[in-house]
């Protein structure tokens, strides 16, 4: 049996699949475990991780892409149109796996291009509440991982997954996390509270464009606290030049540290360091919550988002619609954190069923080889 897991996609939903191949690779000594990547620098990632599991046999390749193509790549960042050329120009390769496994779902375009017989698995890259997870189009995958009961509920309700074919219980970007023991880590040389401002890179959801300046001014201009500013990975993948202009603006301020997408962005050193998150709907805040900690939340866009199950991380703290007396609202937030601490407790046991310090990408290699071994 050979299996490949395709890493397509920006470098962020690497932590939520390679685990998997990891485990597999060493818990099944008859599954040939690949892992296919677009660029070096992600094959560098992906292999840089995977010397957290030394004695994992998987094999990494290069997946076929002109050589200019994948330059520019690595200059300007990734686009839909770039993995959809490197999946049709690789189409005969997976066409020798019994499964591709992949967090995304632009891979199942494969189907498409001739690639019929691989049994299609989903690993999801993300424990959010937004509709995006809950697409129609992931009743296309055969087997699927899923983190927790919130998210086999509404799935069930929507018919995306079916008995037999799905495993509960996974995040296996906190098993990559516990093994780089990022938690915690010193990153300011004072004792202030430490805010994390991670905005969404969707435009007409994110706090960015219309708030986001505003914000940086507020934590330049005060003395009272440390930012850490986070945004969603792909909020400047595409824009370099604008988040290393923020970088300059910023940077000689010795309590703003900006990171417009490097490995600690995506690896949850940001997550684990602050003591409140500000944020509008990125997923991020569910792997915040493993330690429930103060959030304040931006609706930027008029949401009408109570009694609405897109938003439901939005009842973990307080929400306002304007950033005038940010400073405010963010002291508001430490101080009303009691009301919402129970909460966020039950909130993390309902997305994620643990608090990630217990590995959970072993029992979704065995699950998808038992799914495997069974339909074959």
């Amino acid at each position: 049996m050979r299996v490949v897991f395709p890493l397509i996609a920006q470098r962020h939903q690497t932590l939520h699949a390679l685990p998997i191949a990891l485990e597999m690779a060493i818990r099944h000594a008859d599954v040939e475990v690949h892992v296919a990547c677009l660029t070096q620098s992600h094959m560098q990632l992906a292999k840089s991780l995977a010397s957290l599991y030394p004695d994992s046999p998987v094999i990494f390749d290069l997946m076929h892409l002109p050589d200019r193509l994948r330059a520019r790549i690595e200059r300007h960042g990734l686009r839909v149109v770039d993995r959809l050329v490197g999946l049709f120009l690789s189409r005969h390769y997976f066409k020798k796996f019994t499964s591709i496994v992949v967090p995304e779902s632009t891979s199942l375009y494969l189907r498409k291009m001739g690639v019929k017989k691989p049994l299609m698995v989903w690993t999801g890259h993300g424990a959010g509440d937004r509709a995006i997870g809950f697409a129609n189009h992931l009743r296309r995958f055969d087997f699927l991982t899923i983190p927790g009961r919130k998210v086999e509920k509404r799935m069930l309700q929507k018919g995306l997954i079916r008995p037999g074919a799905y495993h509960r219980g996974t995040y296996a970007k906190f098993d990559v996390v516990q093994r780089l023991a990022t938690r915690g880590q010193q990153l300011f040389d004072n004792d202030r509270p430490t805010v994390l401002y991670n905005p969404h890179f969707v435009k007409r959801l994110s706090s960015w464009t219309c708030m986001g300046q505003d914000v940086l001014d507020y934590f330049a201009q005060q003395d009272r606290y440390n930012l850490i500013f986070a945004p969603h990975f792909r909020l400047f993948d595409n824009d370099r030049t604008s988040g290393e202009t923020l970088k300059q603006r910023y940077g000689h301020h010795r309590h703003m540290l900006l990171d417009p997408g490097s490995q600690q962005s995506i690896d949850m050193t940001y997550t684990m360091a602050a003591d409140l998150y500000l944020g509008d709907v990125s997923s991020q805040v569910a792997e915040f919550m493993i330690r429930p900690r103060p959030c304040l939340f931006l609706n930027a866009h008029q949401a009408e988002w109570r009694g609405n199950p897109n938003y439901q991380f939005w009842t973990l703290g307080p929400i306002i619609e304007t950033t005038e007396n940010l400073g405010a609202s963010v002291e508001e937030a430490f101080r009303s954190h009691p009301r919402f601490l129970e909460r966020q407790r039950q909130y993390v046991l309902e997305t994620f069923e643990n608090t990630g310090d217990k590995p959970t990408a072993p029992a979704a290699a065995d699950a998808i080889i038992d799914f495997l071994r069974r339909t074959a």
